[in-house]
């Protein structure tokens, strides 16, 4: 059986709206003025009876939902304000992207031309030293070499860059610091408790004193 939905409950609190029934139901022996639980009404039929009135239990505790969901909300807000847009920092974006790849190509096309021009500067040097062509071909191929090498020294220090800017940075402040979970924590357990007090409990008490008692055997 489906749960109506209370107006002021959000659909992302209805899981907790049920697990502080289901903790009710499943101490029900622990308490007296639920005594009736498993005689005048089954813990399902109660179950399904609080669901359906979901609307008048949650209203018993609306003061103290209203505050828990503000809390929460402002919660959300500080840490999205304490985690920045990725597009306002450093090293991010399109203009970071084209670096990267520059950074990166650099070295590969320097070291593959490096490579050719050493290979074939060498092979002319080797079937005609007179020529000249060969000699400068060497000297392009220790040019190239030197620019991946400068490539490889570049994109190293990119890395290292990228791995400090990245890094969680911790902050000392001589004391404990802030914690706005322990609030929000607190107006939850509040809102919890109103809402196993004043709703659910009394509307389980009234249940079962509606119900009548279960038949004797003769």
């Amino acid at each position: 059986m489906h749960m109506n939905v209370a107006p002021h409950l959000l659909t992302e609190d209805r899981a907790e709206y049920e697990r502080v029934l289901d903790d009710a139901l499943s101490t029900a022996h622990a308490r007296p003025e639920l005594a009736g639980v498993g005689s005048r009404l089954t813990v399902a039929q109660l179950r399904a009876m609080t669901l359906n009135a979901t609307a008048l239990v949650t209203s018993a505790a609306a003061s103290e939902y209203d505050h828990f969901v503000k809390v929460r909300e402002q919660n959300r807000a500080s840490a999205g304000a304490r985690d920045p847009d990725a597009h306002d920092r450093p090293g991010t974006g399109t203009g970071a992207g084209v670096v990267a790849i520059v950074t990166v190509m650099v070295p590969v096309l320097a070291g593959a031309a490096a490579v050719i021009f050493l290979l074939v500067g060498a092979v002319l040097h080797a079937l005609a030293p007179t020529v000249a062509f060969g000699a400068t071909l060497l000297t392009a191929g220790l040019v190239f070499g030197s620019l991946a090498a400068a490539g490889l020294l570049c994109a190293a220090a990119g890395l290292l860059v990228t791995a400090l800017r990245n890094s969680p940075v911790e902050v000392s402040t001589g004391g404990p610091p802030a914690a706005p979970d322990d609030e929000l924590s607190r107006a939850r357990e509040a809102w919890r408790h109103a809402l196993l007090e004043r709703g659910i409990l009394p509307f389980l008490r009234d249940a079962l004193a509606a119900a009548p008692p279960a038949p004797t055997d003769p």
